[in-house]
């Protein structure tokens, strides 16, 4: 992966642009139709709600960030920082990202929805397991997924409780080739305004 500088003083040296990464899900998957009729406060639908990264690792509330086995996690890098991992067994599976989520402490009073999406680079094809937990809610986007290259790996969390703390995750399953996480982003889904 071009960026990369080997040896012990390796880090990513290029700043990434979110915009550029491939979803792995696409709007119409997690895509909320609403009234605006039925919306009493008119949340920032366009930003994210929070952005979990290696330089913000606390949320508010019980919103965190777990790492498992990675081999490095580089936060003072000229370009975007980031944890790198490699392949190797561990007692939970393989390496990997979890993002536990607290609706309420972000102010959430009602059932939503929520889009979760890591940002992944990889230098070549990485078999990773997509999971998630949205209480008595939904899970779309969970499942065994292949990605290569600069990769937004999406969860979708529906109709979480304000009070649920969601999760959701990815973890490599095989070996592979190493790959980088940048950052999780919390977002609202995108919106469909239906007469």
């Amino acid at each position: 992966m071009s960026g990369i500088v080997p040896g012990a003083d390796a880090e990513y040296s290029d700043a990434i642009d979110p915009s550029t990464f491939v979803k792995t899900l696409s709007p119409s998957d997690v895509l909320t139709r609403i009234r605006p009729g039925d919306i009493l406060h008119w949340p920032p639908f366009f930003f994210p709600i929070d952005t979990i990264s290696p330089t913000h690792t606390v949320g508010k509330g019980r919103t965190n960030l777990t790492l498992i086995a990675s081999d490095i996690m580089q936060t003072d890098t000229t370009g975007t920082p980031y944890a790198s991992f490699s392949y190797r067994q561990v007692p939970s599976g393989g390496p990997g990202v979890s993002v536990h989520f607290d609706p309420g402490a972000y102010g959430a009073t009602a059932v939503a929805s929520y889009v979760i999406e890591f940002l992944i680079a990889t230098s070549g094809p990485v078999s990773l397991t997509v999971g998630g937990y949205a209480g008595a809610g939904s899970v779309t986007g969970a499942g065994v997924r292949t990605v290569n290259g600069n990769v937004s790996v999406s969860v979708g969390l529906g109709n979480v409780p304000p009070g649920q703390i969601t999760y959701a995750s990815i973890q490599q399953t095989s070996s592979g080739p190493g790959w980088q996480w940048f950052s999780t982003s919390i977002e609202h889904p995108p919106l469909v305004f239906e007469p």
